[in-house]
This record gives structure tokens, C-alpha cells and sequence, in this order.
């Protein structure tokens, strides 16, 4: 449940910048693929991608973990 929850926050965040996923992915020097299967709730993702998301993102983890 909290990796469906961590990819909807992160797929609603991105939209906000108005990136697509290969864009964003790209930007953050992240495999597409594994990007999406994380937006998909299909990947228990390391606290270092984590961290590289919220920077991708312009925002801190906390604000990242907000609401999950």
C-alpha cells in the first residue's frame, strides 16, 4: 500500500511540473522503465532514488512524505 501511495504522490507532483516520465526521468538520471514501475507502486524504491526524486522535484522528502 505505501508504494501504490509513494507513486500516486509522485506521479501528481511531476504532472504539477508538467514533465512527462521519460522527461523526468531523464532529469533525475534515472532508467525511464524503473521510474515508472515506481510511479506504478511496483518497486520498493532505495532511500537514494527517493532522495533523487524530492531533488528532481525542487522539494525536501518531508514535503515529499506529506500526506502518505
Amino acid at each position: 500500500m505505501i508504494k501504490t501511495k509513494f507513486g500516486n504522490r509522485i506521479r501528481d507532483l511531476r504532472k504539477q511540473k508538467e514533465l512527462s516520465q521519460e522527461k523526468f526521468a531523464l532529469l533525475i538520471d534515472m532508467d525511464r522503465t524503473y521510474y515508472a514501475s515506481v510511479e506504478n507502486g511496483k518497486r520498493n524504491i532505495s532511500l537514494e532514488n527517493i532522495a533523487k526524486i524530492a531533488k528532481g522535484l525542487g522539494i525536501s522528502l518531508e514535503t515529499l512524505f506529506k500526506n502518505i
